[in-house]
């Protein structure tokens, strides 16, 4: 009798219920009427007086162990159905709110990818410049106003009082380097942030972004800018762009010129945005002056080139029509959100 109740005991023991239909088919088994603590017990009036005691315990103590792990298994059961019940499947799914890419960087990433179709490569380099390469390489005079602290933001680095550093007013810097480590052709633009003592309003902030473009090359001339120029607008504000090219002055370009695009807001027909005039300023451009290639160690009698700037919020609010650079900055989800489409 004793082998018979271990051996149902290990059998309870190693019986594994993960279903409500498991665990009835286990209650009927051991612990219905005809189930086999019913059978056992009824073979308790076959064993001898004196052991009926001893079996008697070791049956109250399987009992009551089938009955615990049925309890048990119960519970869990129970539980688990609980909190799949609390479940409304019905229920349309949680919204979850979709980031958007950042204006500024829509504008950027598209600018990038027109030059990269004729033959532009991307160049990159520190926001904290020396004065060679902010300034001085790129033919700024010693008293040029742009070296004056209402325009620049200059630091100490180092403990070197005489060691002049600067946050980079242009992207040129940029341009300084490619030209010292490459030999040409050297066809390249230059995206990044560049800082300015400014105060700040709608139309100006101490901090915005630029793309500034490079080609160095035997026998290229202004023709190749206005060009690819015009490529450019065309590209960015539709086939129907035009441009128009005015004289101008910038230390490293000889001639300069300010590059407008015809408005796009009212097909050059005069609104508010271009001042009724039908055009809208959208960068600056001009030859490489030959002072600033032999700064760089290349040689201005075998070689030419042109360079141009544009400012990516300037581009970013005539593309989208927003009219207050701080709008930019402020992280407002309900400004960033209205470019969610504009992948």
């Amino acid at each position: 009798m004793k082998e018979r109740i271990e051996a149902v005991k290990s059998n309870i023991a190693g019986i594994k219920i993960s279903s409500s239909a498991e665990l009835e088919s286990y209650r009927i088994e051991f612990l219905g009427s005809k189930g086999k603590m019913k059978e056992l017990f009824g073979e308790l009036k076959n064993v001898p007086n004196e052991e009926k005691k001893e079996i008697g315990q070791l049956l109250n103590d399987l009992r009551q162990f089938a009955q615990s792990k049925y309890d048990e298994v119960k519970e869990q059961l129970e539980s688990s159905d609980a909190s799949i019940e609390k479940l409304d499947l019905s229920r349309p799914e949680e919204y979850i709110a979709l980031g958007a890419r950042h204006p500024l960087s829509l504008v950027r990433s598209e600018i990038i990818e027109i030059f990269s179709r004729i033959g532009y490569n991307v160049s990159e380099g520190p926001e904290i410049e020396d004065d060679w390469h902010n300034f001085s390489a790129l033919n700024f005079p010693p008293e040029h106003p742009a070296r004056d602290m209402q325009d620049t933001f200059f630091i100490q680095k180092g403990n070197n009082p005489k060691e002049e550093f600067a946050l980079r007013t242009h992207t040129s810097s940029v341009q300084v380097r490619v030209m010292e480590n490459q030999k040409p052709p050297i066809r390249t633009i230059s995206p990044g942030r560049v800082y300015r003592n400014e105060a700040i309003s709608a139309r100006a902030h101490c901090f915005f972004h630029q793309v500034e473009g490079l080609y160095i090359d035997k026998d290229v001339s202004f023709a190749d800018l206005k060009q690819t120029l015009l490529y450019f607008a065309k590209e960015m504000f539709g086939e129907k762009a035009k441009i128009r090219l005015r004289p101008s002055y910038f230390p490293f370009t000889e001639p300069s010129a300010e590059v407008d695009v015809s408005c796009t807001i009212c097909n050059s027909k005069g609104c508010n945005v271009c001042k009724y005039t039908g055009w809208l300023e959208i960068l600056g451009c001009g030859m490489v002056d030959p002072n600033v290639l032999e700064a760089s160690g290349i040689d201005s009698k075998a070689y030419s080139g042109f360079a141009f700037g544009m400012g990516v919020e300037r581009i970013t609010q005539l593309k989208y029509r927003v009219n207050d650079l701080r709008l930019y900055s402020e992280n407002d989800v309900r400004f960033l959100g209205q470019f969610k489409s504009a992948f």
